[in-house]
């Protein structure tokens, strides 16, 4: 087959210039009255930029000036005089009342022009309309209100700016141009941040109603019920779908050709700008651009969402749906469950697939590059880069401006590599589409249906037919499918090194698995468990259980909740200062799993852990049932006792931590004003230590401070 070579890069850069600029300048010529006005306004504008190129050269000269006669002492004098005292007005002086003044004004203004005006204008404006049980209805009254009190704003703005360009008012056109763009702004961040996820998050749960056995009827009523948890939940997941799918377009530019996906916005360019894109680009590029992403995200969600669901309850109409106890919250535990999905798994069936089918349908130079090519480009560059700068004749009158756009794409275009276009070259793209939504669908249907099969068919050994929250069995048929598929892989990459290589890697990883349990026993399991029973002891159960009832402790909820304040503090521990918590886990996660130190995990880590989480326990309890009974004291107040001694230590333990904090504090407070005071200068002299031995050499001492 017959196969020609494309720039890619070269045609977007053909297509994004003018077709003919001699055109479109003879149709601006066509009407005579238009040119003169805009004749008018460039020397309007030239005028104006000159008076600005004199003033800003007048700031110069003027900040040369301060720069040549600039004292570091005078800044150093007003920043000595800045102090807290003169802050709060603890020295008699009224800064602290111009202070208090300026903040109140400020904050006065801001709510007064972005609150109560927009507010009153889109009630006015609703009410005049008659469409104030509509707003009324919707449960979020203000919001909409102001927002559509922006809108109205948004088109005065542009109304008035064109009356003044018409009248030729330049800077009352400014003004207003700059207003508008800051009321655009504003509201293409609402669409962008609250709108749009918001439409992704209910399109969510309604394509998965099916998979939770609920019904629109039952939205609606939670909607109704709490009106604002509902929607802020929908917008949570919307916004993690979005973001998930960033990231998995991100993944997919890494392993893609640069300028396949072209019509995607690139989030990691450094010359990219929303805010800059957001002023630029007129209203109807950015309503056809939330049109495209809204039929994008949707049809992604029809095609791996609902389309799968009804595949399954069409094959296997006994296995939806899912035992959730929590309907209201269905959603979030769908993500929870398929974001490992989306995130790892599906990234790589996608690389798989388009190595295969690429090469298949002859698409690999299109989607993947030429490497041989790129390394020959990569080697002729240099000779090409010397033969154009010899050649370069400079043009006269195009400015610095135009000198600097020539050595930005002296380079060529950015961000796109030549391939090799095949024939049909529409039709295998056409192909390679309906492939990949074919591969999508399929990976769908096995991620929704082969981990929560394995999980119940695993659970069901310990729990019989009791139904179980389909978290813990999607979570346990995922672990045991990687599981399984790791270890598949493992052998395949042995098979080829012989049965004594294999015995002896089985042996090692034996080793390491058994030390990994035991690891994880401890850390994983013991840890968290103590951890989750002090806390719920010390916080949970003094302000949730009265003294004349008994607390009840599940070991399971305890555990939980010992995990996520186990990774909570093992993170702030990580941040902190050093000491010799963070210095054993870093030392834990250097070493990793294949270089695991049971020895020292156990000495270094788990056992003074646990001793002290067996101490806070221990030591309370065999005070308030041993010594407390001794003392002869009534049985309310031994259940007092009981009650309240974890969290009375608890208090007891966090002043002393704050009294030596204090204590420390203020002596560092002491020797800095001893030092300030008395202090007359520093000497850095060797050290050496003690010994009986005479006659040591020593050298003289070198003075660094005085």
């Amino acid at each position: 087959q017959a196969q020609a070579v494309v720039n890619g890069g070269v045609e977007n850069a053909v297509l994004d210039q003018p077709a003919n600029p001699a055109a479109e300048n003879a149709v601006v010529g066509e009407n005579p009255e238009i040119q003169e006005e805009q004749v008018d306004e460039e020397e309007e504008d030239n005028e104006d930029e000159e008076d600005a190129v004199v003033e800003d050269a007048a700031d110069a000269n003027n900040g040369a000036q301060d720069d040549m006669n600039w004292n570091a002492l005078e800044w150093d004098r007003a920043a000595e005089e800045l102090t807290w005292e003169r802050m709060l007005g603890l020295d008699g002086s009224l800064v602290f009342l111009e202070h208090v003044f300026w903040v109140v004004s400020l904050n006065t203004l801001f709510i007064l022009v972005f609150a109560f005006c927009p507010y009153h204008i889109g009630h006015f404006s609703i009410v005049g309309l008659g469409f104030e049980e509509y707003v009324q209805a919707s449960h979020f009254e203000g919001l909409i209100t102001t927002i559509v009190g922006y809108i109205l704003l948004a088109v005065t703005l542009i109304v008035c700016h064109g009356l003044a360009a018409l009248v030729k008012f330049q800077r009352s056109r400014r003004l207003l141009g700059v207003c508008y763009i800051v009321v655009k702004v504003s509201l293409l961040v609402v669409v962008e941040i609250g709108v749009f996820p918001l439409i992704c998050g209910w399109w969510l749960d309604i394509c998965s109603l099916e998979m939770f056995d609920a019904t629109l009827k039952d939205r609606e009523l939670s909607f109704q019920s709490a009106p604002g948890t509902t929607m802020f939940l929908h917008w949570l997941v919307g916004m993690v779908y979005v973001f998930y799918f960033a990231s998995f377009i991100l993944l997919l530019r890494e392993v893609l050709r640069p300028g396949v996906l072209w019509f995607l916005r690139n989030l990691n360019d450094p010359d990219f700008n929303p805010v800059q894109e957001m002023i630029h680009l007129p209203i109807y590029r950015h309503l056809r651009r939330f049109i495209l992403s809204v039929i994008v995200f949707g049809s992604i969600v029809l095609l791996m969402l609902w389309l799968p669901i009804r595949i399954i309850k069409y094959l296997l109409p006994n296995f939806l749906p899912y035992n959730v106890m929590l309907y209201r919250m269905t959603l979030s535990t769908l993500l929870e469950n398929g974001l490992l999905y989306f995130v790892k798994i599906l990234p790589v069936l996608l690389y798989k697939f388009h190595t295969t089918c690429t090469h298949s349908e002859d698409l690999h130079s299109y989607l993947l590059g030429d490497q041989e090519e790129n390394e020959n480009n990569a080697n002729q560059q240099p000779n090409n880069q010397h033969a154009r700068n010899n050649n370069a004749i400079p043009v006269v009158g195009e400015g610095l401006h135009a000198a600097h756009q020539a050595i930005l794409q002296q380079g060529g275009p950015v961000g796109f590599q030549p391939y090799r276009r095949p024939l049909k070259f529409p039709l295998r793209i056409f192909l390679l589409i309906v492939f990949m939504c074919i591969t999508l669908l399929i990976a769908s249907l096995i991620c929704l249906t082969l981990p929560v099969f394995a999980g119940r068919w695993l659970m069901s050994f310990w729990t019989g037919t009791a139904k179980i929250h389909e978290l813990y069995t999607a979570a346990c048929g995922l672990y045991v499918c990687w599981l399984t598929i790791r270890a598949v892989t493992v052998l395949v990459a042995w098979m080829p090194q012989g049965r004594r290589v294999i015995f002896q890697k089985v042996k090692e990883w034996s080793l390491m698995i058994m030390k990994t349990l035991i690891v994880a026993i401890l850390l994983a399991g013991v840890v968290p468990l103590l951890l989750g029973l002090l806390f719920e002891l010390v916080i949970v159960a003094p302000l949730r259980v009265p003294l004349d009832q008994t607390p009840l402790f599940y070991p399971w909820q305890d555990w939980a909740l010992g995990v996520l304040h186990a990774k909570i503090i093992a993170a702030i521990t990580l941040m902190g200062p050093q000491w010799w918590l963070k210095t054993v886990i870093e030392q834990v996660y250097a070493n990793g799993i294949r270089n695991i130190d049971l020895h020292f995990i156990i000495r270094k880590l788990a056992a003074p852990v646990i001793s002290v989480l067996l101490l806070s326990l221990c030591v309370p309890y065999i005070i308030a049932s041993g010594v407390v009974p001794l003392l002869g004291v009534t049985a309310e107040m031994q259940n007092l006792v009981q009650r309240r001694i974890y969290p009375f230590l608890l208090m007891v333990v966090v002043l002393m931590g704050i009294l030596s904090f204090q204590v420390r504090q203020f002596k560092r407070l002491y020797e800095h004003i001893k030092n300030d005071k008395y202090l007359v200068g520093q000497r850095l002299v060797n050290y050496e230590r003690k010994s009986g031995k005479q006659g040591t050499s020593t050298t003289p001492p070198q003075s660094s401070q005085e």
